[in-house]
């Protein structure tokens, strides 16, 4: 016994794409893995260009992360940079003479710090200074 009630026919029938089943060899994991951690706020767009959802991608980095996907484990660290500037020298003689360090922000903001400063409250400043605009 048949339990449709509708005899009408069907005149179109359209098959949409709902997904497919891949299989990523681990070598490909990695190299997309590493493609989304090379700069910041790239998982978005890498997802997207690979064809997967961000929350596989994010699965594949935590194993990254953890040594389970293979390669180097990826660190908390931003890359740094080793800029030579021109100081005048009454600029480069202060840090070496009274043992004052300078932190520079990603979004360019300076802090000099004595070296007895509380580390506490440093990552609160830097923190709060990386939200301004």
């Amino acid at each position: 016994m048949d339990i449709l009630t509708d005899s009408r026919q069907v005149s179109r029938l359209e098959i949409v794409e709902t997904g497919r089943r891949r299989r990523w060899s681990a070598a490909e994991k990695l190299r997309i893995v590493e493609e989304s951690c090379s700069g910041p706020r790239l998982v978005s767009a890498t997802a997207r260009h690979h064809g997967l959802s961000k929350q596989l991608l994010f699965s594949w980095r935590k194993a990254y992360r953890e040594g389970q996907l293979g390669g180097c484990q990826v660190g908390g660290f931003v890359p740094a940079r080793i800029v030579s500037e021109v100081q005048s020298t009454t600029e480069r003689a202060a840090p070496a003479a009274t043992g004052t360090l300078e932190v520079v922000t990603a979004n360019g903001r300076r802090v000099i710090v004595d070296r007895n400063v509380d580390v506490a409250v440093l990552l609160r400043i830097m923190r709060g200074l990386e939200t301004l605009p």
